[in-house]
């Protein structure tokens, strides 16, 4: 289970608004200071997310938290809306380059692109089908594992070479 800390803003029935913040693995990365991923993750660096997340611990506002995501929902979360869109913007593509072929096109691009942007539209709508689908399902939702207590919590240290 993927575990993060923050603090709940609302409560919305059985589920509860967390606000957490935004974390870089830059960071602790010794090339950070000459990385352009490093400069963009001190831009966002004190961003934060709001997360809607099950509460079954019935955590109050302001109190913070420990929410949780199961490895298998992230993982086929993040290949739907990776992999959806280009898969189908490829097999579309394919599809209109071997109907140019099919016709006898002399310059095929121009099908085939239009056939790709199709495929991307729809790899878009599956992924709205899935999103919708997962919307309601427990095994998708974060979850409000415990309550977080700061004062016990191990200071972080960041050591420089």
């Amino acid at each position: 289970m993927i575990e993060e800390t923050g603090h709940i803003i609302s409560r919305d029935g059985d589920y509860a608004w967390v606000e957490t913040q935004r974390k870089s693995a830059c960071s602790s990365c010794s090339a950070s200071k000459g990385c352009g991923t490093g400069a963009l993750s001190k831009f966002y660096a004190n961003r934060f997310s709001r997360v809607r997340a099950l509460n079954n611990i019935d955590a109050a506002p302001g109190e913070a938290v420990v929410i949780g995501l199961q490895e298998e929902a992230l993982v086929r979360g993040s290949l739907a809306v990776y992999g959806l869109p280009l898969l189908s913007l490829l097999l579309m593509a394919l599809l209109g380059n071997a109907v140019a072929v099919e016709i006898g096109m002399q310059e095929p691009d121009g099908l085939v692109a239009l056939f790709g942007i199709a495929g991307l539209l729809l790899g878009f709508f599956l992924v709205r089908q899935f999103n919708q689908k997962i919307s309601h399902d427990d095994r998708y939702q974060p979850v409000i594992l415990r309550h977080y207590d700061e004062s016990s919590a191990p200071a972080m240290v960041n050591i420089q070479r």
